[in-house]
């Protein structure tokens, strides 16, 4: 038997029909979802979006006629919805230069590190087996933070990976889970007195999967962005990645790591004594704290700071 074919003549007939939709063609009701046919569903969409793209840039091009008309009259521009100007004030926000805050900072388990009496050394491992992505994701983590070393747990009980860690001198543990083959979680433990803090992992995107990356990272010490750690709980994980770094970055590799909700690695070039281009070196990847807890891992016994309110959209991510 067999395939059967439409007579060339129907197809034509189609297609000369959907080309004569117009602007004025499609319905308030009309529902492209209605259509059985999967090529002329396909067809007819990619036409409604165009008409829709049509009809937005002659609404802007009618509204700058406007005002261009209007002049000093004219309305002034709506002002775009963005997370800063969205934000809703916070009333545990800290002020930098408060003596309380100063007097904390001189003694909490990061301050070894800030009075340069430490170095950061980490140590990153996974859950039991991990699969590939998982591994090529710790890889890749280790390239970019400086004097990192990546471990297979081997069955290995975190209770007894801390004290391990301790006497050989590292300063963190961060621990990378996974879920179906993916990456879906973080412990980050700061050595050896804590704090510990657990982040969901989603987005990530390792280094082959992005567009226009740069080269790989060098081994130049990295700079440090952090924006907007500036509640209490904001302050304390400013800090916890701010001691995942050395003191002093090196301008030279011009790498910089940036922004810690949404983290990203990127390298900065100078064209000109103006302007300066940025190139994505990744992985690429978002974390969303789920607890802070004091002192090293305990999941028994451990005080909790901070712990997420979970409700019906975190157990099902909607």
């Amino acid at each position: 038997c067999g395939l059967w074919r439409p007579p060339v003549e129907e197809l034509e007939t189609e297609t000369e029909h959907v080309d004569m939709l117009g602007e004025s063609a499609f319905p308030p009701e009309f529902r492209v979802s209605e259509i059985k046919n999967k090529q002329r569903r396909h067809l007819m969409f990619m036409k409604l979006k165009l008409e829709k793209r049509k009809q937005r840039m002659a609404m802007k091009k009618k509204k700058k006629k406007e005002r261009d008309a209007l002049g000093d009259k004219a309305p002034p521009k709506n002002v775009p919805k963005t997370i800063e100007n969205q934000r809703i004030y916070d009333e545990t926000t800290v002020n930098p230069e408060d003596e309380e805050v100063a007097f904390d900072e001189g003694t909490d388990e990061f301050s070894a590190y800030f009075n340069r009496l430490t170095h950061p050394k980490v140590l990153i491992t996974t859950s039991d087996r991990p699969r590939g992505r998982t591994v090529r994701f710790c890889r890749q983590l280790a390239t970019v933070i400086p004097d990192a070393h990546v471990y297979y747990r081997k069955g290995l009980a975190l209770k007894k990976i801390i004290p391990q860690c301790v006497a050989r001198g590292f300063t963190y543990l961060m621990v990378i889970n996974e879920d179906r083959k993916v990456p879906n979680g973080m412990v980050l433990c700061h050595l050896p007195d804590g704090p510990t803090a657990h982040f969901k992992v989603s987005s990530v995107r390792l280094r082959k999967e992005m567009k226009r990356r740069g080269k790989d990272p060098t081994e130049h010490s990295p700079e440090v962005i952090l924006n907007n750690f500036t509640t209490r709980l904001g302050h304390s994980i400013g800090r916890l990645f701010a001691a995942l770094f050395p003191h002093d970055p090196q301008f030279v590799g011009r790498q910089v790591h940036k922004d810690i909700t949404s983290e990203r690695f990127v390298l900065y070039i100078f064209k000109n004594e103006q302007r300066v281009g940025i190139q994505e070196l990744g992985p690429r990847f978002t974390l969303k704290l789920r607890s802070l807890q004091k002192g090293t891992f305990d999941s028994k016994f451990g005080e909790y700071e901070w712990i997420l309110k979970v409700n019906s959209c975190d157990l099902y991510d909607c």
